[in-house]
């Protein structure tokens, strides 16, 4: 029986997935920075720390944050939040992070640091030039939003040098892929939501699959799978598609393609990261980084039906990132995320089997801009 769009819109969707999944979310190492920063920043101010702290989300959410630990002296002063992941088997899960907020002269702006346990950028194709402490682009954004509420609340101009540290990160960091994409020192400082979305395999499965059943039943024609929040502000951007035809695929291809292929809708649009649609170009079906890699080899491959040079093709082979070897050869006038998402567009096919179902890639870059399209087959 078809649900009516009230109930469709009650019941589909990512946000219905989230919750079908019965998983508590927790929150990223990016939020916990964000509310020792504001935290420290207006004891600095006023010489009180508010406990708990409460910061807002990208999305808008409030979470309150209660104090670890909390320092305060003449020139500076330090809060730390204890990391709590939710039910995400999250290697910072129970970390302590700090942040030490120090005021600079007017017209500094907000400076960032690497304290201890937080890494530094020393390689080519991160988010992050090199020399920079490893907090990314969305989290230096939200510290720099929350500082600037703090100032304009108590009248100071918002000239500060903010230092990230995580206890043990250093130790924490050898159990990620940090060393080998050149972050040494320690952890990054991660999150584009503020929000840690939980994974268990088989409730993350099963909520891909109701999620494809709730859009059959309202009558979606076109659906997409999205690998996280920014993928999917792209294709409402692109389609118009409605939350019920939205399906938070996370690093589950396999997941969203093998069921379609039995409970087939007539258009699936696969949208996400082009490093990590580069792998399902590859063959893989989990995208998960602990259970499959960016393939530079099938990348220089790509590159060179692109036009590429053997120079350039090496290049792309011996490249940092996925990230890298696309900026090489965006520069070079070769179109391989076009390549990489043709080919991730022609597994997903060879998944479906010949079920009635035309398919379309986007792959985007971490700003959520368009960088490669595979057409509808």
């Amino acid at each position: 029986m078809a649900l009516s769009s009230g109930e469709a819109e009650a019941k589909g969707g990512r946000g219905a997935q989230l919750k079908h999944t019965g998983l508590r979310p927790g929150w990223t190492t990016g939020a916990c920075a964000t509310a020792a920063t504001t935290a420290a920043y207006t004891a600095l101010l006023t010489g009180d720390f508010p406990d708990p702290v409460t910061i807002t989300l990208p999305k808008g959410q409030t979470p309150a944050f209660a104090l670890a630990t909390e320092e305060l002296t003449g020139s500076y002063a330090m809060a730390g939040i204890v990391k709590d992941a939710g039910d995400d088997p999250d290697v910072t899960h129970g970390a302590l992070v700090r942040a030490t907020v120090r005021r600079l002269a007017a017209g500094s702006g907000v400076v960032f640091r690497a304290g201890p346990g937080v890494g530094t950028v020393t390689r080519p194709g991160l988010p992050l030039p090199v020399g920079e402490p490893a907090v990314n682009p969305v989290p230096r954004q939200l510290m720099r939003d929350h500082v600037g509420r703090v100032a304009a609340l108590h009248g100071d101009g918002g000239d500060v040098e903010i230092t990230v540290s995580v206890d043990h990160g250093e130790e924490i960091a050898r159990s990620t892929w940090n060393p080998r994409l050149g972050i040494l020192g320690g952890l990054s400082i991660l999150g584009t939501t503020g929000i840690v979305v939980p994974y268990s395999c088989s409730a993350w499965i099963d909520s891909i699959r109701r999620g494809v059943d709730v859009a059959r039943a309202a009558g979606r024609t076109h659906v997409a799978g999205c690998t996280g929040s920014t993928s999917e502000k792209t294709v409402v951007a692109e389609y118009g598609l409605p939350e019920d035809a939205l399906l938070d695929m996370g690093d589950f291809a396999g997941a969203v393609l093998k069921y379609v292929r039995r409970h087939p809708v007539d258009r699936l649009t696969v949208c996400g990261g082009f490093a990590k649609l580069s792998k399902l170009a590859a063959g893989h079906l989990d995208l998960h980084s602990a259970r499959s890699q960016v393939d530079k080899g099938l990348l220089a491959e790509l590159a060179r039906r692109g036009g590429a040079s053997e120079t350039l093709a090496a290049e792309v082979a011996d490249a940092n990132t996925g990230l890298a070897a696309l900026q090489l050869c965006t520069a070079a006038g070769v179109p391989l995320g076009d390549l990489v998402a043709v080919a991730a567009r022609d597994e997903a096919l060879a998944v479906l089997r010949g079920a009635p179902v035309t398919v379309d890639v986007i792959c985007i870059d971490r700003a959520g801009r368009v960088v490669g399209r595979s057409g509808i087959a």
